[in-house]
């Protein structure tokens, strides 16, 4: 992961929350989630925090570009099972000319069981990078 801080374990640190419901197709016999299912957690959230500040992505991809995932990591803390509640929290940790770094904490009730962080690049149609929108740098400076 390029230069970010840390994901923090305090819930309080981050601007937004989502929860989500394990479902039973996500796990394994015995009742685990599967650690692949942890990204899709991270993207869903980061779908609704645009849509919560009237950003939809559906919209920001057609009239302004994409964003790439570069780079994801994931630290396994404690295992999800069937039928939690899980909350990811997320914040914008850092941006860069046309990257941005978003960490997330994925908790259970007050236990924290993962954190993550995926960077991601801005690109155009044709795939090139291209400069961040303003409103992710005012976002980052928040």
């Amino acid at each position: 992961m390029r230069a970010a801080p840390e994901p923090s374990l305090n819930p309080d640190d981050y601007v937004f929350a989502h929860q989500i419901r394990v479902r039973f197709s996500e796990t394994d016999a015995m009742g685990i989630v599967h650690h692949s299912r942890y990204l899709p957690y991270l993207e869903e959230t980061r779908v609704e925090y645009l849509r919560s500040i009237g950003q939809s992505y559906a919209d920001s991809r057609e009239t302004l570009g994409d964003s790439a995932v570069l780079e994801a990591m994931v630290k396994y803390r404690q295992p999800l099972k069937f039928d939690e509640v899980l909350t990811v929290h997320l914040v914008l940790a850092a941006t860069t000319g046309a990257t941005f770094t978003i960490n997330y904490l994925i908790t259970v009730g007050d236990q924290a069981v993962s954190t993550a962080s995926t960077q991601h690049a801005y690109i155009n149609a044709q795939g090139r990078p291209q400069r961040l929108p303003v409103w992710i740098k005012e976002l980052a400076a928040q």
